[in-house]
Parts: structure tokens; C-alpha cells; sequence
């Protein structure tokens, strides 16, 4: 039976990395129904919002989505086109693996690790109010009131949520996702023994949801800690567990040890839907000039096969993707050798397709 999938264009170089993940994941042989649908800065003519309800309808009725890069606009009523489908569905973890590809420049070697990341709370809440308003004027009052402690009159407010729900949520499905993906260890990462209240709501259930998993090592670091960890020893740990301020950076300082974002994939899954997205930029400069690197999409791709059951057919898609890479013969210019001709994005697609075939 064919799954039903959406796939999102979004803008810039959206279109053709988009374009060129779709032939990889076809060429695994996996039957998928692609529902396509456009977002981004393009539809702002036409919707007057770079997120036309459209793009969520499809993805409420396939439920699975891959999604290409998109420009957030200035001066529309979100801050973020990722951050407000995340919001809209629901999707509160985000899923960051970081896993070494031959070829691929970097200082360091056979990195595998995986940064799950709270989607929803923390500072990413978007509950923050500019220091000349009204309403900055009155939370300061308020707080300064309730705390007992005095707040400049020029300050901007912001508010870091972590519940006792939110945690819960991204904590187990941190110890499920290490149990079904054969991992060993979960590594919670948070900054309690400043931020008592907050963070460290989010390390006690950590600590109490622990023995529940018992085939699962568990462990926590001191976020700032966690950084030099990761450059010294970074062998040492496997999945990481995080609030979302933190996973946004822990996510991209992994990110950069395996070479950089363009190599980098991405999944943020709810209860009942799930998108999948490369992290990196639209670069609109290099728009339809058939440069741009497809990896890390087409990665995100081989994420949503594991996601929809298709394991071997994502492990294959893997192994075609990490194979051109380490050849150097069919990839783009960012990846190709010094005096070697690269080819274009959806030629490098076509070989990695090549080997992704059953």
C-alpha cells in the first residue's frame, strides 16, 4: 500500500533540492502518493502569507510531509514559517541526527549522535514583549512584585515555560526513539543548577523517567558543559535530550562536526503528524541554478522512511547517499575535489537514486 505523503516546495533553492529528494525516495521503490503544495516567500502575492492554510491542510490529511527550505518574510504575522507549523501540528520534538559521511570535510571523524529537542516551550514559546510596551511595563511590575526583585525600566521581558507535560513528551520519546533505533544512551541536557525551577522541573523527570528504561544508560550535563564534551570527547554520548533553546544549538554545533548543515538532516514529529526538513537556508541566490547540495533533504528523507516503517529501504537510501559522497565523483560543488568538475543538484541526485534502486 502506497503512503500518502506531502511535499512542501517551499522557496529559493526549495524547489530543486525538493525536486531532487523526491527522485531519490522514488528510486528506493517505496510507493508513495506525493501530494505537492507550495510555501514561501512566492505565495505572498497570491495568499498574503507565506503559509497558505493549504500547505497544513495537506499535511492534516497525509500526515507525513517533507518539507524544502523557506524564507521567512519581514513584517508577517509569524516569526517563522518552520516555527509556526511546528506550532500548528503540534510537533514537539524535533529530531537532529549528526552522523559523520566520508568525504565530507570536517575535523572531526565517525561522529554519530542524536539531538532530540523540545519543539513548543522554552523561550521558543514566543512569549516576549518589546521593552517600550505596554505590556513589557506591566509584566515588570508584575514580576518585580512577585519575585521581590527589581527589573531595569528598559528591559525587555521574556518567558521560559517548561511544563510537567512538555517534558514528559520529549523525554519518552528520547528513550523510545534510543530503544527502536538500538541506541545505549540518553544524555539530558539542561542548565538546572542555575535555572532551579525551569530546567530543573525538566532534569527531575528526566531522573524519574529513567529506571523505566532500563536497558537505556542514563546520564546529564551542564548545557555549557555538554559543548566542551562534545569537542573533546564526543565518542562518549549517543542521544541527547534537550529544551529547546539548547537543542537549537547543540543541534547546529553537531551539525558542524559533521561538516556543516548541508549535510545535516532534520524531523519534527507530533502525536499525529510529522515534517521533515533540512535545516539549512533557502539561499536564494543560487535559486534554479541546479548547484545547490540535495543531502540534507534527501537525509531527511531516509528519516521519514524510518519514520513511515520503511527501514531497509532507508537504510539503502543511506548507504546510496554516504556511497557518492565518499566517491567525490557525482556531487556538487561544495562537496567536489579540488580540480574535479561538479555536477549539478539533481544529477547528484540521479546517482544517488542509481544506488538506492532495490
Amino acid at each position: 500500500m502506497a503512503h500518502a505523503v506531502t511535499l512542501v516546495r517551499g522557496d529559493g533553492i526549495g524547489p530543486e533540492v525538493a525536486k531532487a529528494t523526491q527522485t531519490a525516495i522514488d528510486a528506493t521503490g517505496v510507493a508513495i502518493n506525493w501530494q505537492i503544495v507550495d510555501a514561501g516567500i512566492d505565495m505572498m502575492d497570491k495568499y498574503g502569507t507565506p503559509l497558505p492554510e493549504n500547505v497544513l491542510d495537506a499535511i492534516k490529511e497525509t500526515k507525513t510531509a517533507i518539507k524544502g527550505p523557506i524564507t521567512t518574510p519581514v513584517g508577517t504575522g509569524f516569526r517563522s514559517v518552520n516555527v509556526e507549523i511546528r506550532k500548528r501540528l503540534n510537533l514537539y520534538a524535533n529530531l537532529r541526527p549528526a552522523k559523520s559521511i566520508p568525504g565530507v570535510k570536517s575535523y572531526f571523524q565517525n561522529i554519530d549522535l542524536v539531538i532530540v529537542r523540545e519543539n513548543t516551550e522554552d523561550l521558543y514559546a514566543g512569549i516576549e514583549f518589546e521593552y517600550t510596551s505596554e505590556e513589557a511595563a506591566q509584566a515588570r511590575k508584575f514580576l518585580s512584585e512577585l519575585s521581590g526583585k527589581p527589573l531595569k525600566e528598559d528591559a525587555a521581558i521574556g518567558i521560559k515555560p517548561i511544563s510537567v507535560t512538555g517534558s514528559d513528551k520529549i523525554l519518552e520519546f528520547a528513550f523510545k526513539y534510543a530503544q527502536s533505533h538500538g541506541r545505549k544512551k540518553v544524555t539530558a541536557v539542561h542548565k538546572a543548577n542555575i535555572m532551579k525551577f525551569t530546567d530543573g522541573l525538566f532534569l527531575d523527570r528526566a531522573r524519574l523517567m529513567a529506571p523505566s528504561y532500563a536497558d537505556i544508560e542514563f546520564e546529564d550535563r551542564i548545557v555549557d558543559n555538554m559543548c566542551m564534551q562534545l569537542m573533546q570527547k564526543p565518542e562518549l554520548y549517543d542521544v541527547m535530550v534537550m529544551p529547546n533553546l539548547y537543542g537549537d544549538i547543540l543541534s547546529d554545533l553537531c551539525a558542524g562536526m559533521i561538516g556543516g548543515l548541508g549535510v545535516a538532516p532534520g524531523a519534527n514529529i507530533g502525536d499525529d503528524y510529522a515534517v521533515f526538513e533540512a535545516i539549512h537556508g533557502s539561499a536564494p541566490k543560487y535559486a534554479g541554478q541546479n548547484k545547490a547540495n540535495p543531502t540534507a533533504l534527501i537525509l531527511s528523507g531516509v528519516l521519514m522512511l524510518q519514520y513511515l516503517g520503511e527501514m531497509e529501504a532507508a537504510q539503502r537510501l543511506q548507504s546510496a547517499v554516504e556511497k557518492v559522497i565518499s566517491e567525490r565523483k557525482a556531487v556538487t560543488y561544495d562537496l567536489t575535489p579540488v580540480g574535479q568538475t561538479p555536477v549539478g543538484t539533481q544529477e547528484m541526485a540521479a546517482a544517488i537514486a542509481e544506488y538506492a534502486a532495490p
